[in-house]
């Protein structure tokens, strides 16, 4: 904006244009700018352990200390390199262990990522201890234990029930569903799948014989590869077809094929399910489950299913904590999504008390709350029960338990999308998502002695 100066000039934001004010600017100078420039040949003197790296309260030290109290067993059994037998050393599972859980309460969910993280970030160079790791042994390691990782959330279970940490009293259940990791384009029908299963298996063929050719531009790891990945896509397109065969078999049982879409099967992750996500969007995706207490928030159970419905996942959820704590809960909170009469019937004769939502009849006459004539005696009391209104007190805890523990895992642990593929894969990610909440919650409750 230019401004009179009452002098018949004008100035640029109230400046002088008489020529006084640029003397300074318009000024010649001589020489060459001095300015101070990186020499990075210097040496550098820093002498300093790993054990500097990072404060003595950090999360990392906490993590790595609340593993050494585990029983690892089942985790060094598979290791072949024993005494004086010959053979490369084997990365040692307790310092995984502790990578992988650390990188979990920070959100990092991507092997490659860590790789990297462990290179230049000092918490996680501090837990490697000057151990060399690469993105194919995190990534081996965090889907090659099934049996150990089960083993090791339920021995940390046992210690939070040793501290208190674990009452199960009263457990709710949810639902989580995961974008699965594979894209809506790989779902087909029958017919589809038919020609990808062809195209497959002349590619299988196809690497084969480059592997016996002679080509100086691909070494022979390139052409391993390249056949690896060709098998490995013939065995997805099959699991698909079969997967496939599946779901058309239920889908009769259901109704009439003439009424029915054909139904799809993904080639990338055969057993996910396309599902309608928290935002309404439908996307291929696996349904993870979670009981946590309610009075500790501790994860006491894990589940996964590729059913886009919670019916029918209470009863398995209860055997599943039953296993790991021996013991039953006395009651058991699930929203209305897990409303099954089998289920009621099936905790009800367990001992534990249901508090799920009763579903309104169509006609605004009728009390839901009233036993119907074919009602088992768990189902008609769990009706009377959700009448009341000390029930539906208890049920609010739903809403602070399990949808909170639901929300920390997508929103600061990474549950967002699945870096694995298959049921069982996924299951072990949440796994890991479970101990990590768990040993989160130990290490605040013995933060002062840590």
């Amino acid at each position: 904006m230019c401004v009179d100066n009452g002098m018949g000039g004008t100035t640029l934001f109230g400046g002088d244009l008489d020529g006084a004010g640029d003397a300074k600017s318009t000024k010649k100078v001589d020489g060459e700018a001095r300015v101070k420039r990186p020499d990075r040949r210097q040496s550098l003197f820093r002498p300093q352990t790993f054990d500097q790296l990072i404060p003595p309260d950090h999360r990392a030290r906490a993590i790595v200390k609340f593993i050494e109290e585990m029983d690892l067993d089942l985790f060094y059994e598979s290791i072949r390199s024993r005494g004086s037998e010959p053979g490369r050393p084997a990365t040692d599972p307790a310092m995984l262990i502790s990578l992988w859980l650390f990188a979990t309460s920070e959100g990092v969910g991507s092997a490659r990522q860590l790789e990297r993280l462990c290179e230049r970030d000092d918490a996680y160079r501090w837990i490697c201890g000057g151990v060399q790791v690469n993105q194919h042994t995190l990534s081996d390691f965090r889907i090659g234990h099934s049996k150990a990782l089960d083993d090791l959330l339920t021995r940390v279970l046992g210690v939070l029930t040793h501290q208190g940490l674990v009452k199960l009293y009263r457990v709710s259940q949810d639902g989580v569903r995961v974008r699965a990791n594979a894209g809506a384009a790989s779902f087909r029908r029958a017919e589809a799948l038919g020609e990808c299963l062809k195209a497959a298996r002349e590619q299988v063929q196809h690497t084969k014989k480059l592997i016996d050719k002679d080509d100086p531009t691909r070494t022979d790891k390139m052409k391993e590869s390249a056949a690896r990945a060709a098998r490995q896509r013939e065995k997805r397109v099959r699991k698909a077809m079969h997967e496939l065969n599946a779901l058309e078999a239920r889908q009769a049982e259901r109704a009439p094929k003439e009424e029915a879409k054909p139904p799809r099967a993904s080639t990338t992750d055969p057993e996910s399910r396309v599902m309608r996500m928290a935002d309404g969007g439908y996307r291929p995706a696996f349904n993870m489950q979670f009981a946590v207490d309610t009075d500790t928030r501790a994860i006491v159970g894990v589940g996964v299913t590729n059913s886009g419905s919670d019916a029918g996942q209470m009863v398995p959820m209860i055997d599943e904590v039953e296993r790991r704590t021996d013991k039953t809960p006395k009651e058991w909170l699930a929203d209305g999504g897990y409303t099954d009469l089998s289920d009621i019937q099936g905790a009800g004769q367990k001992g534990v008390k249901v508090y799920v939502p009763v579903p309104h009849p169509r006609s605004s006459e009728i009390d839901p709350h009233q036993p119907k004539k074919n009602d088992d005696a768990q189902v008609a009391a769990w009706r009377k029960r959700m009448g009341t209104g000390q029930a539906m007190e208890i049920y609010r805890e739903r809403a602070s338990t399990s949808e909170r523990t639901n929300a920390d895992l997508r929103q600061h642990r990474g549950l967002r999308h699945l870096p694995v593929r298959g049921i069982e894969k996924t299951l072990m990610v949440g796994l890991w998502m479970a101990i990590t909440y768990n040993a989160l919650l130990w290490i605040g409750e013995n933060a002062a002695t840590l």
